[in-house]
């Protein structure tokens, strides 16, 4: 069993056609596992699924040319990098999975098959676990809606509007006032926390009371993507 867990490679002369060749399909199969588990639960688009998948066998190429010398590779690797700066941003899980198909192609191009296997698949499902309990994901993510009024210029938002909301939610910030109809109506924007989300259809109506049947509207939230 320990022979598995050896480099392909026995000396650094060693590789030939069939180890070249057994590195880079390794490299692919965990490539495109990595790529299917990501793409499984997360938004993600063609380009990055494919570099995801297509890496491992990259960076394994890039070791097997320097003869497995982790410093020259690193130096190699690092040129690759100013491709960062043509790139758009990426989210911090996007960064984790790219250093985990590098660190992948890494063992592989060392030699380490076994090695290389048992990581991804440990990882993966660690990603699987986490995506499956939403690890992280704030327990409040649902009930943060944007709701969007409109009312009368003779409306008191301040006592009328915001003290109804303060019944259904638990937080409440009013973050736009804009007037509309030739200053005949304004329009709020608030961000809210709702108390019980069973009770959206209940709030509208008791809105509508309020501001004389116009116009309202519960939104879900954007979900911030640029940063880390």
């Amino acid at each position: 069993m320990s022979g598995i867990f050896e480099s392909i490679f026995s000396t650094a002369d060693s590789m030939g056609p069939f180890e070249f060749l057994v590195c880079i399909g390794s490299a692919l199969a965990v490539g495109f596992i990595v790529s299917m588990i990501y793409i499984y639960k997360n938004a993600h688009s063609d380009s990055f699924a494919l570099t995801i998948a297509l890496l491992p066998a990259i960076v394994s190429v890039v070791i097997m040319v320097v003869s497995g010398d982790i410093g020259a590779g690193i130096a190699i690797a690092g040129a690759f990098s100013l491709v960062r700066f043509r790139s758009a941003p990426a989210s911090a899980k996007e960064i984790a999975v790219i250093f985990l198909s590098m660190a992948a192609g890494l063992l592989i191009g060392m030699g380490f098959l076994a090695f290389a296997l048992i990581f991804v698949a440990v990882i993966c499902a660690v990603i699987l676990l986490a995506s499956h309990v939403d690890f992280g994901k704030p327990h409040t993510r649902n009930a943060e809606k944007v709701v969007c009024i409109t009312i009368p210029e003779d409306l008191d938002y301040n006592s009328d509007i915001d003290t109804l909301l303060a019944e259904y939610t638990s937080e409440c910030e009013l973050v736009s006032v804009k007037s509309t109809n030739m200053g005949s109506m304004f329009k709020l924007k608030y961000n809210v926390t709702l108390k019980d989300e069973l009770q959206q259809k209940e709030l509208i109506d008791k809105i509508r009371v309020r501001n004389g049947n116009l116009e309202v509207a519960i939104m879900r939230q954007e979900e911030k993507t640029g940063g880390l």
